[in-house]
């Protein structure tokens, strides 16, 4: 009731504050909060595309208001600091806002808010410090009518179960946003209202659904055995619906690595689409992958391939050539090549991933590292180092653009370069690139992580190899230190420090 009445009273102050208003009317507002690492980063890839906050916006007209809040959360090394600046065109038809200024406890602060849901379209990211924990993010409040918001509400109705009731589609959109425990209660209400065997059938898969998001698979698994009960006893043999119930009761039995059961189930699934389906249906192929993906799991190497290949073959002929949606399947036949030791076939598959999402990624994605670093790992395979390089160096080049000079994933890079100098025995480079890891690992692992020990170890070991012994022994030292604190007595790793140092 408070969220209903509060909307209703900023649409109120909306209507009295903003009519008549024009286009040159309008005024910026400001924002500073925190934001995770990851989630800024996907606001990062979001540049261009659109925004929305899930509850009511405070903002401020007070531009230095703002920043206090976005430079106290950029103190947090576990988040960055972002001000959000906003456009806002009082002439357009949007989500309501108000100036709440003259009721609101602070002010001066010349608050306004937006009601829930507001949607906003990114302008721009800049970095506000060196430290790259400060930016500025520029927004623009979007119409109702902008086409792209109009495509992404079309969408999600469409996802939402277009034929089922509000409550149905409101419990969907509540499992998407991992609100559990509301959408549960929404179905458990359902199904106490229901006496029709359907409805109950289809509410107890919704059950299912939340509970196998959860990781819940033993509940899940009873929800979507119960669904199957009453649909074998009130649908046909080829119905979609049982299709579906095999292919749930399939996933769960895979998240608890009971493959042969979730072959089975998946081959059932497969069997009735069969024989309702056309060949070349999308939904075939969800099956051949479902069911490759166990093979893979179980080692059956050549079937798992097979079915990969018929999952392609399907998606070839509905989609374009260069359509994001079969970078998965490639990439999916490219590691069963891999685990097979076809490397150039693997190669090859890899190489057709990077294409593909050279052409739907911006280049400093760093998603694109993903082809990069299986293509580098099947040139090392192949004893290819000169191009394992590349690849590593085009990874850390994408890294660069797009993450924190202190993220994490920075460092694996330079500990992959490390390596591929070290086995080219280019110690020099090798000792950088092993620094530089060991440089940001200090900042974000806790001291005493086994990851640092390792970079201690890899640093001893090019200062061995280049004959600084006492360098060695010295990081040896430090590795052991950190290993006796982080490993059990008669981990392997200690065994493999004692001998390190013994050889120095």
């Amino acid at each position: 009731f408070f969220i209903g009445d509060l909307h209703r009273q900023i649409e109120q102050l909306h209507r009295e504050q903003y009519a008549g208003t024009t286009a040159a009317n309008t005024f910026t507002v400001y924002r500073g909060q925190g934001l995770s690492i990851e989630d800024f980063e996907q606001t990062m890839k979001t540049k261009g595309g659109l925004i929305s906050f899930n509850n009511f916006l405070s903002t401020s007209m007070v531009r230095k208001v703002s920043l206090d809040f976005a430079q106290d959360a950029a103190r947090n090394p576990d988040q960055v600091g972002v001000l959000f600046i906003i456009e806002i065109n009082p002439a357009l038809l949007t989500t309501p806002f108000a100036s709440i200024a003259g009721i609101s406890k602070f002010q001066r602060e010349g608050e306004v808010l937006f009601s829930l849901h507001s949607v906003f379209r990114i302008e721009d990211i800049k970095q506000m410090s060196e430290n790259n924990h400060l930016h500025e993010v520029y927004l623009t409040l979007t119409a109702e009518n902008d086409p792209e918001l109009n495509r992404l509400t079309d969408y999600i109705r469409k996802e939402s179960f277009p034929g089922s009731e509000r409550w149905y589609r409101l419990g969907r959109v509540l499992r998407k946003m991992d609100e559990f425990d509301t959408a549960e209660d929404i179905y458990q209400v359902l199904f106490n209202q229901t006496k029709d065997d359907k409805n109950r059938a289809d509410i107890y898969v919704h059950l299912g659904l939340i509970k196998n998001d959860q990781g819940k698979y033993k509940e899940a698994l009873t929800f979507y055995e119960k669904s199957l009960d009453i649909y074998q006893k009130t649908l046909s043999r080829n119905h979609p619906s049982l299709a579906i119930s095999y292919s749930n009761i399939g996933n769960v039995h895979n998240s608890m690595g009971n493959y042969p059961k979730a072959l089975s189930f998946y081959e059932k699934a497969l069997e009735t689409q069969q024989q309702s389906l056309s060949p070349n249906h999308p939904d075939l192929a969800i099956s051949y992958i479902n069911i490759g993906n166990v093979h893979n799991s179980m080692g059956n190497y050549p079937k798992a391939l097979s079915y990969f290949e018929k999952a392609l073959t399907i998606q070839q002929k509905s989609l374009p050539p260069d359509h994001s949606d079969l970078v998965y399947f490639y990439n999916n036949i490219g590691n069963v090549y891999s685990k097979m030791g076809n490397y150039p076939k693997a190669l090859s598959s890899y190489e057709k991933v990077l294409e593909i999402s050279q052409q739907s990624l911006s280049r400093n994605d760093h998603d694109l590292g993903i082809p990069l670093v299986n293509i580098s790992n099947v040139h090392a395979e192949m004893g290819n180092y000169p191009q394992v390089l590349f690849c590593f160096e085009k990874i850390l080049e994408v890294q660069q653009q797009s993450l924190p000079s202190n993220h994490d994933n920075l460092a694996s890079s330079y500990n992959n370069i490390g390596n591929v100098h070290y086995r080219m025995r280019n110690y020099s480079k090798a000792l950088f690139y092993y620094e530089k890891d060991l440089e940001i690992s200090q900042q974000s692992l806790p001291p005493n992580h086994p990851d640092l020990a390792m970079s201690y170890n890899n640093i001893g070991n090019v200062h061995a190899d280049m004959g600084n012994n006492p360098e060695a022994l010295s990081s040896y030292e430090k590795a052991l230190e950190i290993q006796q604190q982080s490993l059990p007595p008669g981990h392997p790793n200690l065994a493999a420090s004692y001998n390190n140092i013994g050889t120095v």
